[in-house]
C-alpha cells in the first residue's frame, strides 16, 4: 500500500479526501506526515496521523497574524520524528470560523478550520436571546459553513404549543437555516442531528450552559466531555470544555466541540450579517436611494415594512446593531472606511439639524 493510500485509509474518518491528498503532495515529497489537528493547547497540538495520534509543537508555523496560527480542524504536515516534533505547515483552509477578540486591538481569533456545518446550540432552559442567535449565525455564514440551530433541553418545555412558538421565533430570526429541537438526556430529536452531522466536519458552538457537552457526548455515544449542571434560572455554569476538541463520530462525520463563548464579537462579517437578514436586504432593493441607511431617508422600503407590520422592529434594530459593530471593527484597520464613516456621520448630523430647523419653522 502506498503512503497516499495508507493516509486515505487511516484519515478518511477524519475527513481526508483526494483533494486534501493532492494539496499534501509537495509535503509528502519532503517525507512529512499528513494529519489533522484534534486539539491545540499552549503552543502544542495533538495530531491524528496514519500512524496514530502524535504530539507536536506549533512554534515553527506561529506567525504574527493570529488568524494564521494552527487551530483545531487544520490539516497539517508534521515531522515523522524528532524531539520536539514540529508541525511544518498547514494546508490551505476551505473554511474558517473567526470571531473578534475581546482585546482593544480588534484582532480576529480563529476558532475552527475546515468546517462544513456550524451547529449553534441554544438552551431552552432560559429565555431565548434572538439577537445572540443572529450574531452566531452571522459568524457562521461568514465562515463559509452551513449553520444549523439546535434548541437543546427541549424536555424543559413540555407544552408542544409553547415549543412550536419558540421554534417559529428562531426560524424567523434564521431564514434558510434548519432549526432542530433535541433533548440529549432523553434522546429526543438526536436522530435528525446525527444524520445532519454524519458527513463532513461540524463545529459545536454556543454559550456555556447551552448543553453542548451533553449533546457532544450523545453524538459520540460515550462520555468524552465533562458535564456539569447549569442553573436553570439563567443557564449559566462553569465551562465544561476548556479547549477545542475534534472527535470522530461513530455514525460518520467529525465534530469539533468548543468552550462556551461569553463574547461573540463580529470580525469582518458584513456578508454574514446580510445573509442573516436576507429579508432586509431584499426590501432594501426597493428603497429610493441605493445607499439608504433605513434611518430617516424618504422612500425607505425597510421602514415602510416595519410600519406595515411586515418586518419586526426587533429585526431591524438587531440588523442595525450588528452592521454598526462590524463596520466599526473593519474601520479600525481600514483608514479609507474610517474616513467614509466620519463623512456619513457629518451628513446625517446635517440632515438632523435641517429637520429640526424645518420643525422650528413650522412651529413659529
Amino acid at each position: 500500500m502506498t503512503s497516499s493510500s495508507a493516509a486515505l485509509s487511516a484519515l478518511a474518518p477524519y475527513g481526508w479526501d483526494d483533494a486534501w491528498a493532492d494539496a499534501f503532495t509537495p509535503y509528502e515529497a519532503e517525507g512529512l506526515l499528513p494529519g489533522r489537528v484534534i486539539r491545540v493547547d499552549r503552543g502544542q497540538c495533538d495530531v491524528v496521523t496514519p500512524g496514530g495520534v502524535l504530539r507536536a509543537d506549533t512554534a515553527f508555523v506561529t506567525p504574527h497574524d493570529p488568524l494564521r496560527v494552527v487551530c483545531t480542524g487544520d490539516w497539517v504536515a508534521v515531522e515523522p520524528g524528532g524531539s520536539p516534533r514540529y508541525v511544518r505547515a498547514y494546508l490551505p483552509r476551505r473554511t474558517s470560523f473567526v470571531r473578534s477578540t475581546s482585546s482593544k486591538r480588534s484582532e480576529g481569533q480563529i476558532l475552527a478550520a475546515n468546517v462544513d456545518h456550524a451547529v449553534i446550540a441554544v438552551s431552552l432552559a432560559v429565555e431565548l436571546d434572538l439577537g445572540r442567535v443572529e450574531r452566531f449565525l452571522a459568524l457562521a455564514w461568514e465562515s463559509g459553513a452551513q449553520p444549523v440551530v439546535v434548541l437543546t433541553k427541549a424536555d424543559l418545555v413540555p407544552d408542544p404549543v409553547t415549543l412550536a412558538h419558540l421554534v417559529q421565533d428562531v426560524e424567523t430570526s434564521a431564514p434558510g437555516v434548519p432549526v432542530l429541537t433535541v433533548s440529549a438526556l432523553h434522546g429526543d430529536g438526536l436522530d435528525t442531528v446525527v444524520a445532519l452531522v454524519g458527513s463532513g466536519t461540524s463545529v459545536l458552538l454556543g454559550q456555556s450552559g447551552a448543553g453542548k457537552s451533553t449533546l457532544a457526548n450523545a453524538l459520540v455515544g460515550e462520555d468524552v466531555m465533562d458535564v456539569r449542571a447549569a442553573r436553570d434560572v439563567d443557564g449559566k455554569g462553569r465551562h465544561t470544555t476548556t479547549t477545542r476538541n475534534l472527535l470522530a463520530l461513530p455514525s460518520g462525520g467529525v465534530l469539533i466541540d468548543t468552550p462556551g463563548l461569553r463574547g461573540v464579537g463580529l470580525f469582518d462579517a458584513g456578508g454574514g450579517v446580510e445573509q442573516v437578514f436576507a429579508e432586509i436586504r431584499e426590501l432594501a432593493e426597493r428603497c429610493r436611494f441605493h445607499d439608504c441607511s433605513h434611518e430617516s431617508e424618504p422612500g425607505c422600503a425597510v421602514r415602510t415594512a416595519v410600519e406595515d407590520g411586515e418586518l419586526p422592529v426587533r429585526r431591524l434594530e438587531s440588523y442595525r446593531k450588528l452592521m454598526r459593530e462590524n463596520q466599526w471593527i473593519v474601520a479600525k484597520t481600514d483608514a479609507r472606511l474610517r474616513s467614509e464613516i466620519k463623512k456619513d456621520w457629518k451628513r446625517r448630523g446635517a440632515q438632523g439639524r435641517a429637520a429640526m430647523e424645518a420643525k422650528r419653522g413650522r412651529w413659529s
